[in-house]
């Protein structure tokens, strides 16, 4: 089997798997939003849906979402799910993150501190909290916030290390 060389064009592409610690995964996931997360139908089968999502200050995953839909559902049946978070490109390295996730629904107080905290992980502060907790009630939304359990190694796809030239 030929080997790929350093300066060929397709050593760009080649394969990783970064195991990384509590801190490392913060810095990977941040500025991070498209997300796909996994949670279980009734039937036992995946439920994938694609969502923005961002790591709060002290590493708890948010999703925002509405009481009415797939995920919301299946979290409160069974609050273990799985995100993968990608980057910019499809092949760009990605996480997939392992977690119990709990619902909060508007007009909950806690709700309204839930989807505050999605906000200022995906954007930062907001001109007026009062605003964005009233638009948080009209829109009827809920937060979906993730405690890890655990995660993958910091993965990026292409060529296996085995085909490169030592």
């Amino acid at each position: 089997m030929k080997k790929i060389s350093s300066d060929d064009p397709r050593a760009k592409h080649r394969a990783s798997d970064v195991d990384v610690d509590a801190t490392e995964l913060a810095e990977h996931v941040d500025g991070k939003n498209r997300w796909v997360l996994a949670t279980t139908r009734s039937d036992g089968r995946p439920q994938m849906s694609l969502v923005s999502g961002g790591m709060t200050a002290d590493g708890i995953l948010a999703v925002s979402s509405y009481p009415s839909r797939a995920k919301v559902r299946n979290v409160k049946a069974n609050p273990d799910v799985s995100v993968l978070v990608m980057g910019e490109e499809f092949n760009s390295a990605w996480v997939q993150i392992d977690g119990r996730a709990e619902v909060f629904d508007m007009p909950d107080p806690a709700a309204a501190d839930a989807l505050v905290e999605y906000f200022r992980a995906i954007r930062g502060e907001h001109p007026d909290w009062d605003e964005y907790r009233q638009a948080m009630v009209d829109q009827g939304k809920s937060a979906i916030m993730i405690t890890p359990t655990r995660w993958s190694p910091v993965s990026r796809g292409g060529f296996p290390p085995e085909l490169f030239e030592a």
